[in-house]
């Protein structure tokens, strides 16, 4: 599969995973379920196991072997911190990025609890908090889901966006508080569900007013396309302003073992910690 990417804002895709599971309305149309559903058809070895959580070695060190800088969104096909995804292999990635530090990295979830979790191995381990290149992100696709805003300012990083779509209803107030970034986009595929302008406007209007980057993605439909992607005239495709990578944290050298040991030590800690005395 070409590495390039049509996604308005990124430039390439990396999935070192692939495969994930539904746990919120967002999920019904999964353009990634559908798509794996076709590669194993058409023999490609790495979605054999069609939509099951996969990790893939193979394809780890890929970045490396990219010199030009560009925006990598990571795993477009599955969610790195999806429930069956061991930390130490998350931590492989993290070790990727920080020794392909030339790009940046776009990396999007619906579990932020766990990618907190995982933020404060990454601290311990590596002795600073996930840098700025490292782009740290949840999806949000109606009001019902804002708490992942709250859990995503608990990761321990310098960069954070959220991914409003598809976007399935009104958003209401947002706080927008070391937020970075904000894409928004409606729903695509055969049973999109359709998004309205006020919803979408709404939501400009909080990002510029709380001085927060926007990139308005696509209205969806039939077709990614379909309904283009202006809105009252106008073109939303801001970024983040990010400060320069410190290089200081592709010196560690990464062992899984080890990392999974930090892992279960601190686990274990904060277990005990939560007991109930009887």
């Amino acid at each position: 599969m070409s590495n390039s990417s049509s996604i308005e804002w990124t430039e390439s895709t990396w999935n070192p995973s692939t495969g994930c599971s539904k746990i919120s309305p967002g999920c019904k149309n999964c353009y990634a379920e559908k798509m794996s559903k076709r590669l194993n058809l058409m023999g490609v070895k790495k979605y054999r196991n069609n939509f099951k959580f996969t990790e893939h070695y193979q394809d780890l060190k890929l970045p490396l072997t990219w010199k030009k800088p560009k925006k990598v969104f990571v795993n477009s096909m599955s969610d790195l911190f999806h429930e069956n995804s061991r930390m130490e292999f998350i931590g492989s990635c993290f070790d990727v990025m920080l020794k392909a530090n030339q790009h940046v990295y776009q990396i999007l979830t619906k579990r932020p609890d766990t990618m907190a979790d995982f933020s404060k191995f990454f601290e311990n381990y590596f002795g600073d908090i996930i840098p700025p290149h490292l782009w740290m992100g949840t999806s949000v696709e109606n009001e019902d889901f804002k708490w992942r805003i709250d859990a995503l300012r608990e990761v321990k990083c310098h960069t954070r966006f959220l991914s409003v779509e598809p976007l399935l209803g009104p958003m209401g107030k947002l706080n927008l508080s070391h937020i970075d970034w904000v894409i928004i986009g409606g729903e695509s595929g055969a049973k999109f569900r359709p998004v309205k302008g006020e919803w979408i406007m709404d939501i400009i209007k909080q990002c510029k007013k709380q001085k927060v980057a926007v990139f308005f993605k696509q209205w969806g439909g039939f077709r990614p396309k379909s309904g283009g992607r202006t809105i009252n005239g106008k073109t939303y495709d801001q970024y983040p302003v990010t400060s320069s990578v410190d290089t200081v944290l592709n010196e560690v050298n990464y062992d899984e073992k080890e990392f999974a040991k930090l892992c279960n030590r601190k686990t274990r800690a904060k277990q005990r910690k939560t007991m109930v005395k009887v």
